[in-house]
């Protein structure tokens, strides 16, 4: 009987480990359309880095909010936009995790909404006292380059 509790905890903590890694991607886009700049960045690590291929790298919760406070973030919001996640798809191995999937920013224009940016993201998430927190965002358009799709692919078991 211990051996089947031992496999419902340790089934059931993935399963609430999955769950707050996906909640905490899903928080991203609400975060980022209202402009709050400080609670998106506290998702991250201290020391976590936001890298968005070929615009910015930020690192630490200065950097990453100054992203949403900056020119570029204000102006896409004061025409409308919205930022859509996921799904994505989580591998956890103990206290570190890796999430993959895709992004999608709408804007709002002369004719309504359309896509403004198509991304390819992993995220790279470690468990810490206050829960999980991103250490490595990485976001490439989905132009066709192998960049991106690298991206997308899922990370090959160790031989």
């Amino acid at each position: 009987m211990s051996e089947l509790l031992e496999s419902l905890a340790t089934r059931l903590r993935l399963l609430e480990d999955r769950e707050a890694i996906r909640d905490l991607i899903a928080s991203y886009g609400p975060l980022a359309d209202a402009g709050e700049a400080q609670a998106l960045a506290a998702l991250w690590a201290k020391d976590g880095i936001y890298e968005v291929v070929g615009f910015a790298q930020a690192q630490g919760h200065a950097a990453i909010a100054a992203l949403i406070e900056g020119d570029t973030h204000r102006a896409l919001m004061a025409d409308g936009c919205a930022h859509l996640l996921g799904p994505v798809a989580v591998e956890i191995d103990g206290d570190r995790a890796t999430a993959r999937g895709h992004s999608v920013v709408f804007r709002h224009g002369p004719e309504g909404f359309a896509p403004y940016r198509v991304a390819a993201n992993r995220w790279t998430l470690e468990r810490r006292t206050n829960g999980w927190r991103v250490v490595h965002r990485r976001n490439a358009l989905l132009d066709g380059s192998e960049a991106a799709r690298i991206l997308l692919t899922p990370a090959q078991p160790a031989s």
